[in-house]
Formats: structure tokens, C-alpha cells, sequence
């Protein structure tokens, strides 16, 4: 039987592996990495220097293949629609690495950004391919530290306050209205920058981009004073890189501790 290991990688560090992840690396005799392009080619470097900070030279091998493209220009109700269509088109990708790279008895694995269980697809894109029934496997998940966890370490923040929720939502949520019943709202793929909204507000926002990373930025304030300098960070770092993942936390000052 196949055996697929998903590995949460954290958030670009090779320092924020664990110790089941090291473990579950070792393990494996075959990486399947998807090649985003070369804007993008920085993923894929960042997770061969992974490979190669806790694995012996010659002792596993990779195997890339062109990551399908994704209508990005969709929204409303075609967006759903759009991601089925490329997590499908990535499955048949899946399925194809998994047949031909990998030996009946061997081990891969997929390594995934952060945390497999926090806005990643790799674990339905898996579960889409077993259902297709052209290849048996068994696999596991390796939990990682995510990119929220990193960033309110780097702020020197806690992610909640005493007996308050929070809520972690998406940039395309947010732009519809802040979510109701909370006060500390974390904001991931928000590439229209929806904290922009919110600026007349009495807010605090903790902002990083390429967290874990050599390129990591961090800017934090009151959102009135910090959002201008987020968005100019966010340009240049674009302009300069051709790419960006950021997360932030907005925390709405209530007077309470």
C-alpha cells in the first residue's frame, strides 16, 4: 500500500518544523512539489532548503509538475465554481504523481504551508483523488505551525483577549462587513487589502508578510496611522518580489482589557 505523508511546514522557517515533522521527513522517499512559475520560484526554493537543513543529500528525491492555473478574476457566485475547478484539475495532477513516481510500498509526500487544516486544499485534493479509485494510498497529517501562530509571535501579542472569541476569516469576508459578535478578527488572502475599510475606525492591526521567512516585514499601529504604511510596504514588497502572502490581526479597542 502507498503511503502519503501531508506535512505542515509553518510558515517559511526551517526552525519551526517539529519534531513529528523531521520525523515524518525522514520517512519519505519521494516529495511532490507543485512549480508555481518563476515569480513564485522563491515556494519552491524555501522548501527544498527544508529538505536540505534536516535531510541527508541522496536520501530522497523530488519530483515537480506545473501547478494549474486558477481564475482569480472570478467572484461571486462563480468563485466556488472557479476553485472546484482548479482543486479538480490539481487532483488529476495528484493522481498522475502518485501512480507514476511512486513505488507500490513507497512513501511521498506533500508539503504544505503552514497548517494543512487552515485554508489549505491539499487534504480535499487527496480525499477528491481516493474517490476517483484509479490509486489506493493511506496517508496522515503532520499539523504545522501556521502563519497566525507566527505572526502574534513576531507582534509579541496574544491572538485573544480574556474570555473574547476570535475569528479568522478571509480578506473577501471582510470586505463585506466586519463579522458580528467579535472584536479580534484575523485576515488571511486578503489581496484587495479590505483592512483599507476600516481605517475611520479605533482599531490596532498587526500586519506581517513573508512571515518566516528572510524577507519578512511586520508593521503594527493603529489602523488610522499603520494601514497607509501597510499598503506602501505591500506595494514595494510586491514590485520587488512579483509575489506576496501576508496575514493580519485587526483588534478593535474596546476600552477592555
Amino acid at each position: 500500500m502507498r503511503k502519503i505523508h501531508v506535512i505542515g511546514i509553518g510558515a517559511g522557517d526551517p526552525d519551526q518544523l517539529t519534531l513529528q515533522a523531521v520525523k515524518a521527513l525522514r520517512s519519505t522517499d519521494v516529495f511532490f512539489l507543485l512549480d508555481k512559475g518563476e515569480v513564485k520560484g522563491d515556494l519552491t526554493r524555501l522548501r527544498r532548503d527544508m529538505l536540505d537543513a534536516h535531510l541527508a543529500a541522496g536520501s530522497y528525491r523530488v519530483v515537480t509538475a506545473g501547478d494549474p492555473e486558477r481564475d482569480r478574476e472570478a467572484g461571486g457566485a462563480a468563485y466556488s465554481p472557479a476553485v472546484h475547478d482548479w482543486r479538480s484539475a490539481r487532483a488529476a495532477i495528484y493522481e498522475r504523481l502518485i501512480v507514476e513516481e511512486l513505488a507500490e510500498d513507497g512513501t511521498g509526500a506533500f508539503l504544505v504551508w503552514g497548517d494543512p487544516a487552515l485554508y489549505d486544499s491539499t487534504l480535499g485534493i487527496l480525499q477528491e483523488v481516493l474517490e476517483r479509485s484509479a490509486v489506493a494510498f493511506e496517508y496522515d497529517v503532520v499539523p504545522g505551525i501556521t502563519s497566525v501562530s507566527t505572526l502574534v509571535a513576531r507582534h509579541r501579542t496574544g491572538l485573544n483577549r480574556v474570555a473574547r472569541p476570535v475569528q479568522i476569516t478571509t480578506g473577501r469576508r471582510l470586505a463585506e462587513g466586519f463579522p458580528a459578535g467579535v472584536d479580534d478578527v484575523v485576515v488571511m488572502l486578503d489581496a484587495q487589502q479590505a483592512f483599507r475599510q476600516y481605517t475611520d475606525q479605533d482599531m490596532d492591526i498587526y500586519w506581517g508578510a513573508y512571515l518566516g521567512t528572510p524577507d519578512e516585514i511586520l508593521a503594527s499601529g493603529p489602523i488610522a496611522e499603520a494601514g497607509p504604511r501597510i499598503e506602501r510596504l505591500r506595494a514595494e514588497a510586491r514590485e520587488r518580489k512579483g509575489w506576496i502572502m501576508d496575514t493580519y490581526l485587526l483588534r478593535r479597542n474596546t476600552g477592555e482589557d
